[in-house]
């Protein structure tokens, strides 16, 4: 059942993804290089020797601006700037295999970006081949890679394959022409059926569509027609995110303010967008994804075993994730750092042979409490709240709880909850009442984008 049009305007409201707890906004900073080389160590001997770990492997580069976009991204054409980026990677990965003072297990690569497919073939192949040389790989590792359909070539889907990749994620976003030239990402359907066929002939195993809803010029009857040439390829997965509108941080998004569909009709889109996709036989994963049925993602769900972090919801069974390159963020349980978002800072201080960490968190008990609570409503949509938490909810916060009761969007029984089908609509917005950093800092809101 669709939100009413009063709860819509009720609940769009700036509230995080959850992609971490806490959200980076609330961080505490606390860390330096030296404090977090200590807790990749502990990490390593507590996750990482059983579990192995996960690379994310941050690749900043693209050729022309997508006005959408909300990543961290160098708008460039020229490919010099490949060799010393992958040689400041090689450096960081070196720095952290002293740490690990044994050979880890890799469960999983990520490449995301920018446009990893900026870089070439060959730069790929060395960049993964160099890692996976002072490596032990896990049976069944999850290998992915984000790929733009208008560069990703054969020849790149035919080396990250030869090195164990069998998933690629395209972004789509939409593919009507007047969209496209509204948020500047031109891409024929052409160039993304040649893509997906190129994968499916070289055995990957996954392909997932990156659909937005809420772009500049979106009507039900051109995204009916984006569906329907989703449906002529079938991919195993689709994202199917909501548009982030935050023009303060990113200005490019300016260009077409005036022609964004507003609350209801953008949550008509979606409202659309899943139906379709559920009459195509896919599943609801999670916050804004979906699966065929047989997709490991929705056996992850089915018994239990979905996990999210940073990439959004996976199934890898190691909670130890090491970020390379600049911007990217590391989560190994025991805490999270964000390296130097700037290129060339980032690679001169590994130069001097440091850990270029430039923000980070060290948990404390209450903070693994809330994590594991707000990871077990946005995996599994219900929750054991522990008292110790429910103490400390404000009096504005235990209304808003109430309130949603009344409007069926939660179920409580003593200490446990459970979100209903219409509740999953506002999930983050559940999620931030027992976000206890987000309430201990008082800080403005605005920095996350609105719930629709």
């Amino acid at each position: 059942m669709a939100l009413s049009a009063e709860l819509i305007r009720k609940y769009n409201q700036p509230v995080p993804r959850y992609t971490s707890y806490p959200t980076v906004p609330h961080w505490e900073n606390n860390l330096n290089s030296s404090d977090w080389e200590k807790l990749v160590k502990q990490a390593f001997q507590l996750i990482g020797k059983k579990d192995g770990i996960t690379l994310y492997i941050h690749l900043p580069f693209c050729e022309s601006l997508c006005t959408y976009c909300g990543c961290n991204k160098r708008i460039t054409k020229n490919h010099g700037v490949e060799d010393p980026y992958l040689e400041a990677i090689f450096r960081e990965w070196s720095h952290y295999l002293g740490l690990f003072e044994e050979t880890p297990k890799i469960a999983g690569i990520h490449l995301g970006g920018g446009t990893p497919t900026f870089f070439s073939a060959q730069n790929l192949e060395l960049l993964i081949s160099k890692i996976l040389k002072s490596a032990e790989v896990l049976p069944n590792p999850e290998f992915s890679f984000e790929g733009h359909p208008n560069n990703t070539t054969f020849e790149h889907l035919q080396e990250l394959a030869r090195l164990g990749f069998d998933r690629v994620s395209y972004g789509i976003q939409d593919f009507d022409i007047n969209v496209q030239k509204a948020i500047h990402r031109l891409q024929p359907f052409e160039k993304v059926k040649e893509a997906t066929e190129n994968a499916r002939k070289l055995g990957y195993s996954s392909i997932n569509f990156d659909l937005i809803y809420g772009l500049p010029h979106q009507t039900l009857e051109t995204l009916e027609e984006t569906f329907e040439r989703v449906e002529e390829l079938k991919p195993e997965r689709i994202a199917f995110y909501s548009y982030a509108h935050l023009p303060s941080a990113f200005p490019a998004q300016k260009s077409f303010e005036s022609f964004l569909p507003n609350e209801q009709e953008k949550r008509a889109l979606y409202e659309f967008g899943k139906e379709r996709l559920i009459k195509m036989g896919y599943e609801e994963v999670g916050m804004d994804h979906f699966a065929l049925p047989n997709d490991p993602l929705c056996e992850a769900k089915r018994n239990g075993n979905l996990h999210r972090n940073f990439m959004g919801y996976t199934t890898s069974p190691s909670e130890m994730l090491i970020g390379l390159g600049a911007s990217s963020i590391s989560d190994i349980g025991l805490g999270f750092a964000q390296n130097e978002k700037n290129i060339e800072a980032y690679q001169e201080i590994l130069k001097e042979n440091r850990l270029p960490i430039f923000k980070g968190h060290i948990q404390i008990e209450e903070d693994w409490i809330v994590r594991k609570l707000i990871l077990d409503l946005i995996c599994r949509g219900k929750a054991d709240v522990p008292y110790s938490v429910w103490e400390k909810l404000p009096l504005e916060n235990l209304q808003t709880f109430f309130q949603m009761e009344e409007e069926g969007l939660i179920n409580r029984s003593d200490l446990s909850i459970s979100i209903t089908d219409e509740g999953m609509a506002v999930v983050r917005n559940i999620c931030a009442l027992f976000d206890l950093r987000m309430i201990l800092s008082k800080s403005e809101k605005a920095t996350f984008s609105k719930s629709f």
